[in-house]
């Protein structure tokens, strides 16, 4: 048995609320986390509901079926990712480094955030320049015409946007892009990974 002190010591990073949290996220009943980490299912019972406190040990088999590290339960401070980048910290990623005109130029909108789920740029494409090479990644492309015209290309068909127009497609499929209008052409693209 705990004493007091060290019971309310322990309850204040809420372990077993977020145990609760990791196998609700996962669709997993206590059943399933039982056979998944070999320990009963009224011992994770007693745990989610703070009755008891595992072992090291035992948090350890938990974390390991969610692929966290112990760190996640200690962990005080749990809000959200923030990450700020600012306009003169932008990196720059030309369609083909080093070319002196290149099709489009992307400046990485969240190149500082860690653990990302998608990649976030602002686009420039210039006027004039030859159609950027096709080429392809896994998961989807969202792009959001700010100003100018563009046309992107996908399996050989031309889609032209506009101001204000957007595109959402599978980008496993072959795209290129090419400034359509006598303007230059900017844009936001973010790629799922």
């Amino acid at each position: 048995m705990l004493s007091d002190t060290l019971t309310e010591g322990l309850d204040q990073y809420e372990i077993g609320s977020k145990i609760r949290a990791l196998r609700q996220k996962k669709g997993m009943g206590l059943v399933q986390l039982g056979q998944h980490s070999g320990l009963s299912t009224a011992m994770l019972s007693k745990i989610e509901r703070g009755q008891n406190f595992p072992t090291l040990p035992t948090l350890l088999r938990i974390a390991m079926v969610f692929g966290v590290g112990l760190d996640h339960f200690f962990a005080q401070d749990q809000r959200p990712q923030v990450s700020v980048t600012r306009k003169k910290d932008r990196l720059q990623m030309p369609e083909k480094p080093n070319s002196k005109a290149p099709a489009y130029r992307f400046e990485s909108l969240n190149f500082a955030a860690s653990d990302r789920k998608a990649e976030a740029y602002f686009a420039e494409f210039a006027v004039g320049a030859e159609a950027a090479a096709h080429h392809q990644h896994e998961g989807e492309e969202l792009v959001f015409v700010i100003k100018g015209r563009l046309t992107i290309n996908i399996h050989d068909t031309d889609e032209v946007l506009d101001a204000g127009d957007s595109i959402y497609f599978d980008s496993s499929a072959p795209h290129s892009y090419q400034c359509a209008g006598s303007k230059p052409c900017t844009a936001i693209v973010v790629v799922t990974a």
